[in-house]
């Protein structure tokens, strides 16, 4: 037999070429690690639970319960697609695949668009953040800019040298953080066992019943974006078709044991009182200085850490979905390069990170000139900007999830499940409506006020766009999802 003979049909299929990431370098663990290193538990919770109690009081745990099946229920849509044809390319391919060549391209822009955003605020808070922890221990008041320009350029560094090793670096400060933040719930338990109750999952302790649990749902979603981390490193994954959907769930149900440990033991922690919980800046913070010092201590560690790991796993996906819109052509081309010898997406993540740099500025600018909020405060443009980003990544989703019946229908229709490729994702778009309307209804104060209105802005030019692309492209269709992650 001759030595082209001995060569697997799938690699004579598909050729490496220098468009393709290293592919299995990634293990089931590692994905999961850097998925819920994404997610970020210590950075969502510490900065967002707060203000879940200020909407729906010391229920606030239900609100996570509502929120977890949300996300299992979107959790179904990307597992069932990364089954059927895995992709770097995420909710773009899928939704490209079902729909056609500019939908590809309108998804692509909205997720670019809204990761990028959303990114923008880790950039801030990382800085932010450390800036905080130097100035209560130690009286230094250095501007957190400084910090956030040195933090991100070092996560560059570990991202540019290698999937694998700044994976397993977010998978490493994910664990540190987890380890914290349940010695903290459980002492914190153990200390105020006398105020263990029911009382946070009692819906009769929700503020004004249903409204308070809708009002406090579109922020309980906000503490797992992330979870579809690990579908954009398909490429670089060991048998995605069985790994990335079992990340997906593993991710989701950690991450919801986990907050609802959190949740529970911050609420026992203030003895239920939900007015001092949602005044206090990090409430778990609090809680971990009513039991020890130390312990206080070790919970700023662990949303340091979390910050950085937020930092190195989002952009590490996210910019994997800009670099397979650039070879696919949805995206100018020079986007869709990778390292010669790393095999990293070297383009994406400077255009990724630069481009939040540059929305940065602009918030800066802005509020310089004109803003409401007095300051250049990392908090403030964290909260900006995540609701900003929030809004566009709802939108995706809720395209992902229209897409999966007419995926199955059009290309697997012997496979087509009724309660899984129909049932779910339609429940999935219904839940995803309710955060949708209350990050988007009227009456909310600036700048959140016209936020709704940026958003229908980038959609509109996002359709154009794709509009004009398709028709100067007609082949533009035809490469949508082109390249499969294990071929």
């Amino acid at each position: 037999m001759s030595e082209a003979a001995s060569v697997p049909f799938t690699e004579t299929k598909t050729p490496e070429s220098p468009e393709r990431l290293h592919r299995g370098a990634l293990r089931l663990i590692d994905i999961s690690a850097s998925t819920m290193a994404n997610i970020g538990p210590a950075y969502s919770f510490f900065f967002s639970y707060g203000f879940i109690v200020v909407t729906a009081g010391i229920a606030a745990p239900l609100t996570i319960i509502a929120a977890i099946i949300a996300i299992a229920l979107l959790g179904n849509t990307l597992a069932q697609f990364s089954r059927a044809h895995p992709s770097t390319g995420g909710f773009i391919t899928f939704v490209g695949k079902a729909f056609g060549g500019p939908s590809a391209v309108t998804t692509a822009l909205l997720a670019g668009a809204g990761y990028i955003i959303a990114i923008s605020s880790v950039l801030v808070i990382s800085g932010g953040f450390l800036s905080m922890i130097l100035s209560y221990y130690f009286g230094w008041n250095v501007p957190w800019v400084i910090f956030s320009i040195i933090l991100t350029a070092g996560a560059m560094v570990m991202m540019l040298r290698g999937v694998a090793v700044s994976t397993k670096l977010a998978g490493f400060f994910f664990g540190f953080e987890l380890l914290i933040l349940i010695i903290v719930a459980i002492a914190t338990l153990a200390t105020n066992g006398g105020h263990i109750s029911l009382a946070p999952f009692n819906p009769h302790h929700l503020t004004n019943g249903f409204s308070g649990l809708a009002a406090g749902f579109p922020l309980a979603i906000y503490l797992f974006i992330g979870w579809e981390n690990s579908a954009a490193l398909a490429e670089e994954t060991s048998n995605p078709r069985r790994n990335v959907p079992r990340a997906v769930y593993l991710s989701i149900a950690m991450m919801g044991v986990t907050y609802l440990l959190l949740g529970f033991s911050t609420v026992v922690g203030f003895h239920d009182n939900g007015t001092a919980l949602g005044g206090a800046a990090i409430p778990f913070i609090s809680i971990a200085h009513g039991v020890a010092a130390f312990l206080a201590f070790l919970a700023y560690l662990a949303g340091m850490t979390s910050t950085l790991g937020v930092l190195i796993s989002a952009v590490n996906s996210q910019c994997r979905l800009l670099f397979n819109a650039g070879r696919e052509g949805l995206l100018p081309r020079w986007i869709g390069r990778v390292h010669p010898t790393r095999r990293t997406p070297v383009n994406a993540i400077f255009a990724f990170v630069g481009i939040a740099g540059l929305i940065i500025l602009g918030w800066a600018l802005g509020h310089l000139i004109g803003g409401s909020t007095g300051s250049l405060s990392a908090f403030a443009f964290y909260n900006e900007s995540a609701t900003m980003g929030t809004i566009l990544v709802l939108f995706v989703y809720f395209l992902a999830n229209l897409a999966l019946p007419f995926y199955y229908h059009k290309y697997r229709p012997s496979e087509f499940n009724v309660i899984k490729h129909l049932v779910l994702p339609v429940l999935g778009m219904a839940v995803i409506a309710v955060p949708f309307y209350y990050l988007c209804k009227p009456g909310q104060s600036d700048p959140y006020d016209w936020f709704p209105y940026l958003a229908l802005g980038i959609a509109a030019v996002s359709v154009i766009y794709s509009i004009m692309l398709t028709r100067r492209d007609p082949g533009l269709a035809d490469r949508v999802g082109s390249i499969i992650a294990d071929e």
